[in-house]
């Protein structure tokens, strides 16, 4: 009976095989475990704005209407609601209008309205009496009249008969005198006589 003749050859030749192709499968392993991963990143919140840990400061709360008070020759004289930024024609529509024949030509109609304050229609203040003071940044005082303490020359340089030379003078004279103590005072400024303080009396106060 004869034996089959050893091949030491193939056998080799498989072994390498068999080795070369567990190489590659760990080789392939390893390389997937080495990849490139990404890691989620959450969406940064931009509620209220941008991105911040800070607390919202909240806004300022404006008001959304003033209340003045309308007196003097109106239908309806009182006091009146208005939404903010009304002006002083708004003010006097809600009061009803003027009274036939009252002019309101002194009234600077296209003023905005200030909370608080007082608009005298057809009327000038008594000797005495305490009116608000003019809102900041204007010398317009309730009423339109313009105030001798806080006019500007541009403001005096408004009124009937006074150019930049007298509303000059008037301020020279406001600061010798610490101001004006009365609209009377204006009889001391060089250059207004009788005739142009009767003009003006009734369109200033202090």
């Amino acid at each position: 009976m004869g034996l089959r003749a050893f091949d030491p050859g193939r056998r080799g030749v498989r072994a390498l095989v068999a080795v070369a192709v567990l190489v590659i499968v760990v080789a392939a392993f390893l390389a997937w475990r080495a990849r490139p991963r990404v890691d989620p990143v959450a969406a940064p919140s931009f509620e209220g704005g941008a991105a911040t840990d800070e607390p919202a400061v909240p806004s300022p709360v404006v008001s959304a209407e003033v209340i003045v008070a309308v007196e003097g020759k109106v239908q309806k004289p009182g006091v009146v609601h208005l939404p903010a930024g009304s002006r002083v024609a708004d003010a006097l529509e809600a009061a009803g209008g003027a009274q036939p024949g009252v002019d309101v030509a002194m009234l600077n109609l296209a003023r905005k309205v200030v909370d608080g304050e007082l608009i005298l229609v057809g009327v000038t203040p008594s000797p005495g009496t305490s009116l608000p003071a003019a809102p900041v940044g204007g010398a317009a005082a309730p009423g339109g009249l313009v105030n001798l303490n806080t006019a500007t020359l541009a403001d005096l340089d408004t009124l009937p008969g006074v150019g930049p030379v007298l509303a000059q003078r008037i301020l020279d004279a406001r600061t010798a005198q610490g101001g004006f103590k009365a609209v009377s005072d204006l009889r001391k400024v060089n250059g207004i006589g009788d005739a142009r303080y009767d003009q003006l009396k009734d369109l200033v106060t202090v």
